[in-house]
């Protein structure tokens, strides 16, 4: 057995004292703030809290771990470029439209939604999909943006309406 390898019948409370350390200094150095890692090691152990999955059943649970880790790093960045694009785009905006701190926020926390509920879709739907509730564009004007044809962007509003329902349920 591996010393990554956790004994049968430990507890979340075991694994947590052995691998958060471990898992803390995996991620920062993949990140350039200590803290975020130490955050992001800290929501990895509150979403195994949360799932299904049996900390006894873990067999490897660094694999596990980083695997969780790796995801919600995915996120963060993802979160990050989403927050540095909105902030870019207040930037371009004449003072007196730019929005007071709390709508900024409530934008941002909107936006990130968004992104969460389209995301796994292909990036041409999402841009179809984005392009026409955001931007109120036909699918005319779609199709001649993405160059495909106007029935490719029927079937693209299809799957992205179908993807935010089941995503709703």
């Amino acid at each position: 057995m591996s010393d990554a390898a956790m004994p049968t019948g430990q507890t979340f409370h075991d694994l947590y004292r052995d691998h958060r350390g471990w898992l803390e200094c995996w991620l920062r150095r993949r990140m350039s703030n200590g803290s975020d890692a130490a955050d992001l090691s800290q929501d990895t152990f509150v979403r195994l809290l949360a799932s299904s999955q049996r900390i006894a059943d873990l067999q490897e649970p660094r694999a596990y771990l980083a695997t969780v880790g790796k995801r919600l790093l995915t996120n963060f960045y993802k979160r990050r470029s989403l927050e540095q694009a909105y902030l870019t785009a207040l930037t371009l905006l004449p003072e007196d439209c730019v929005p007071s701190p709390e709508q900024r926020w409530i934008l941002l926390e909107t936006l990130q939604a968004l992104d969460e509920l389209l995301d796994g879709l292909p990036s041409p739907v999402r841009r179809a999909f984005l392009w026409s509730q955001l931007e109120g564009l036909g699918y005319q004007e779609i199709a001649e943006r993405l160059q495909v044809s106007e029935r490719t962007i029927k079937r693209y509003m299809a799957q992205a309406y179908e993807h935010c329902l089941l995503v709703e349920l």
